[in-house]
């Protein structure tokens, strides 16, 4: 049976924004098959006592949802950012031991009033997940790239695992602190894992030779790094400080 023109471009259209709809969701996922993903038993190898709360599921998922992360470049590159994040996540963390922010006597102090949204009430927002999102302005940029009210609900953040570690490859990709790129950013232009550092706490850590404290954590962040990088059997970048 023949069908009247306008039915069948009607159907032809549909057709047509039914696929444009489904590129987007078609391109994440293929860039998510090509992103490197540690085994379940190199996961382990890197973070013997961690929280049953940092499973290696919630971990995949959140690198799925993350497109061009440790999905750029060659095999070797993509274990490369693989290994300087995790090594970077290892500190900030303590092994992913901790899920909030071990002083509490600091959870009042993450609170800009200067911001126009200011902090919601009876909120706060202190270190969570293994990046140890906080501030109110980071809760509420995190949020509301991934489309959730992490301002009003910041614990989110130590209750589900997959949010967790997005909100640390948010901060990843994106996030520059007071440094002129992102982690992300610097090693796709062929900068050292010191880069990464002073993207993450440059200002506490980069550029003190002198401060015992910065130099110790910045070498244990390099420990940690090359440990990973070993694992994963990918030279390391450098230079490795900040």
């Amino acid at each position: 049976m023949l069908l009247p023109f306008r039915m069948i471009r009607t159907r032809r259209l549909a057709s047509v924004l039914s696929l444009a709809l489904q590129l987007p969701l078609a391109a994440n996922a293929h860039a998510a098959e090509h992103a490197f993903l540690p085994s379940l038993a190199q996961f382990d190898q890197l973070f013997p006592r961690r929280l049953a709360f940092y499973s290696y599921e919630g971990f995949t998922e959140a690198v799925r949802q993350t497109p061009g992360f440790a999905a750029w470049g060659s095999a070797q590159q993509r274990a490369q950012e693989m290994a300087a994040f995790l090594g970077q996540i290892a500190h900030e963390s303590d092994q992913l031991r901790a899920q909030r922010e071990y002083r509490k006597e600091n959870w009042d102090h993450y609170c800009r009033k200067t911001d126009v949204f200011g902090c919601a009430p009876g909120q706060q927002y202190y270190g969570r997940g293994p990046i140890q999102l906080s501030w109110n302005y980071q809760y509420k940029a995190a949020g509301d790239y991934l489309g959730l009210d992490l301002w009003a609900d910041p614990d989110r953040v130590a209750r589900d695992s997959t949010v967790a570690w997005r909100t640390a490859l948010w901060y990843w990709m994106s996030q520059t602190g007071e440094a002129p790129r992102s982690a992300h950013q610097a090693l796709r232009q062929g900068e050292g894992f010191g880069a990464t550092t002073r993207a993450i706490n440059g200002p506490l850590e980069c550029d003190k030779p002198y401060d015992a404290d910065a130099r110790r954590k910045n070498q244990r962040r390099i420990d940690y790094y090359k440990h990973a990088s070993a694992l994963f059997g990918v030279p390391v970048l450098h230079p490795l400080g900040c």
